[in-house]
């Protein structure tokens, strides 16, 4: 970020005036891969007596539940493991009020399939596979057989519907489920490849069923909007991440952005915490002001540190 005491890292004015910028340099956090040059991951710090915790589940095959404030680093612990465990890129379900199990097993696209048979017969070709019209979602994508497991995050399950966490025990203890449209075909039909969620190609189908060989590394979090049921608990392992302490943010912040920045956001990182209060203040937050007071932003500006320390309960 170029920057100085005379507002030059203002790339927007408010004047109205058209004019060419360059764009400066992303927060390491806020930067995206593009094809041919993949991003190094993010540094990720997590206590031993919580790593000890994930270990267990690793273990013992079951799905880590992730509860605690927002900004501890729930989702981004999906992403430290699997890059750590080598594992792949990380499936997702991003869990809302519509979310269901049967939409991140598969989804059938019945319509295109009758179209472009129809097209195909117009023209005297064969019909297209039945697979070209079935998509694995995120869970079915890591349930499907891979020769290492793959890792998924489930992100925010407690804004899911209360039955939610129910309908997914059979998936989440027999590590199996059907496709009801491949059930069906004849035997000599049975083995049928179909699309993957993250679009890396095709798995082979037999007779509809699909059953993992390695239970994925699954991770559920979760910021305690409600309870879960003692069956779905039972499944899990537990893990709450606590909000870091003044140590632990020092070394996110060194981390992140290098350990000569400390001497010149000691003032921040007491502002934050001063400000903090559990569900109220987030870690990503506490960096972003360290990106902008290190790239030389004035955040004694009038308003601009309460914009970037904002509470994120209330009323907006």
């Amino acid at each position: 970020m170029s920057t100085s005491s005379n507002g030059s890292w203002r790339i927007f004015r408010g004047d109205n005036v058209p004019r060419s910028v360059t764009m400066p340099p992303a927060p390491p956090w806020r930067r995206f891969k593009t094809p041919g040059r993949p991003l190094a991951p993010l540094p990720y710090l997590i206590a031993p007596e919580h790593a000890d915790i994930v270990n267990a589940a690793l273990h013992l095959r079951r799905p880590l539940l992730v509860t605690g404030p927002a900004g501890t680093g729930k989702s981004s612990l999906a992403r430290a493991v699997a890059h750590e465990l080598n594992l792949g890129e990380v499936l997702r379900w991003p869990v809302n009020s519509r979310s269901n199990v049967q939409d991140a097993l598969y989804h059938y696209d019945a319509i295109g399939r009758l179209r472009e048979t129809t097209l195909s017969r117009d023209r005297g070709e064969a019909e297209p596979s039945i697979g070209t019209f079935i998509r694995l979602g995120a869970l079915g994508t890591a349930l499907a057989p891979h020769d290492t497991p793959r890792a998924l995050l489930v992100d925010e399950m407690d804004k899911g519907d209360v039955d939610l966490p129910n309908d997914l025990l059979t998936v989440f203890e027999e590590g199996v489920f059907e496709i009801l449209e491949l059930a069906r075909l004849p035997e000599d039909m049975a083995d049928v490849e179909v699309l993957t969620d993250d679009h890396r190609g095709t798995v082979r189908v037999h007779a509809g069923q699909v059953q993992c060989t390695e239970f994925p590394v699954v991770i559920v979090t979760s910021n305690g909007e409600r309870d879960f049921p003692p069956a779905f608990l039972r499944r899990c392992i537990r893990l709450d991440l606590p909000a870091p302490d003044a140590d632990r943010l020092r070394a996110i912040v060194a981390a992140h952005l290098g350990p000569d920045v400390l001497e010149q956001v000691e003032d921040l990182l007491q502002a934050f915490l001063r400000r903090r209060a559990p569900g109220e203040l987030a870690t990503d937050q506490l960096l972003n002001a360290v990106f902008l007071r290190t790239g030389g932003v004035d955040l004694d500006a009038e308003g601009l540190l309460d914009a970037v320390l904002h509470q994120l309960t209330g009323t907006v």
